[in-house]
């Protein structure tokens, strides 16, 4: 007799287990329906152009673009390299801000390194991280999505379906938070540190910053789509629209160490320990 009712309790706690299972499956599916859009499954990262600048969105303020007195010139053209110079005509752009850029491109022009996150190895912020060019690796799961650029390994959170915090506090990243709208991954950040730029043109910003992205796959899944919307009342005379484009390609992240040997030839203002760790 005992035999049976051990037999029975057996079958009972396996039934119990079955409908936790059931639950848990069920929890999963709803939390990640068929419509979320993939963006890390077989080996997947997106990469684009090294550097450059927004692609404009029509019926928007313009990002800032390079001033035609001093074209730019990139690495590999058989010409001397240059450095973004912006073009402060842009009427978007606050008079505060012009300033300090003015000043800063008079001292490129006479001879100072235009250090950028890349070159300086400090991590570059939102919407700048999106212009390193990759290769990015998204990470996601129910309740977050990561991105990670190789480069560095610097890594983003975006935490999903949470409000942000009531007073966060400034970061290089900020405060993400993110909601899937159909196929569209939407992250809304703010708390940006002031100790990062906009852009490849060095444009500062203050601590208003507000950076909505909008994440699609586009054709056929070759290509990952990016809309963002800028706004920083500080800085801008009102928010303005930027594009950029990555395409699929497969691999795996690579250690891709930026601080080695870059302080060798330039002042590239790479933060130095004084003394080692060990």
């Amino acid at each position: 007799m005992a035999r049976f009712a051990s037999t029975e309790k057996f079958l009972a706690s396996g039934a119990s287990l079955a409908i936790l299972c059931a639950m848990f499956v069920g929890n999963a599916v709803a939390q990640s329906p068929a419509s979320v859009p993939d963006f890390q499954s077989n080996g997947t990262a997106w990469q684009t152009g090294n550097g450059g600048e927004f692609a404009a969105v029509p019926g928007s303020p313009s990002p800032l673009r390079q001033d035609p007195a001093h074209p730019f010139v990139g690495n590999g053209q058989g010409k001397q390299p240059t450095y973004r110079i912006a073009d402060l005509s842009n009427p978007n752009l606050k008079q505060w801000a012009k300033d300090i850029m003015k000043k800063d491109n008079d001292e490129v022009l006479a001879g100072k390194i235009a250090y950028t996150p890349a070159s300086s190895c400090k991590p570059a912020g939102v919407p700048a991280l999106m212009l390193a060019g990759g290769p990015y690796y998204f990470v996601q799961s129910p309740k977050e999505v990561v991105i990670i650029m190789e480069g560095d390994h610097q890594v983003r959170h975006i935490h999903l379906d949470v409000p942000h915090s009531a007073n966060p506090k400034p970061s290089w990243y900020g405060e993400s938070v993110g909601h899937y709208e159909g196929e569209t991954l939407v992250v809304d950040t703010i708390g940006l540190s002031t100790q990062t730029f906009v852009d490849n043109y060095r444009t500062p910003h203050t601590e208003k910053l507000h950076v909505i992205e909008r994440w699609k796959l586009i054709d056929e899944g070759k290509n990952l789509q990016l809309v963002m919307t800028i706004d920083d009342p500080d800085t801008y005379n009102q928010p303005w629209q930027a594009t950029r484009s990555y395409r699929r390609i497969q691999g795996t992240l690579l250690e891709e160490a930026c601080a080695e040997n870059n302080q060798h030839l330039f002042d590239y203002h790479i933060p130095i320990a004084d003394k080692a760790d060990f």
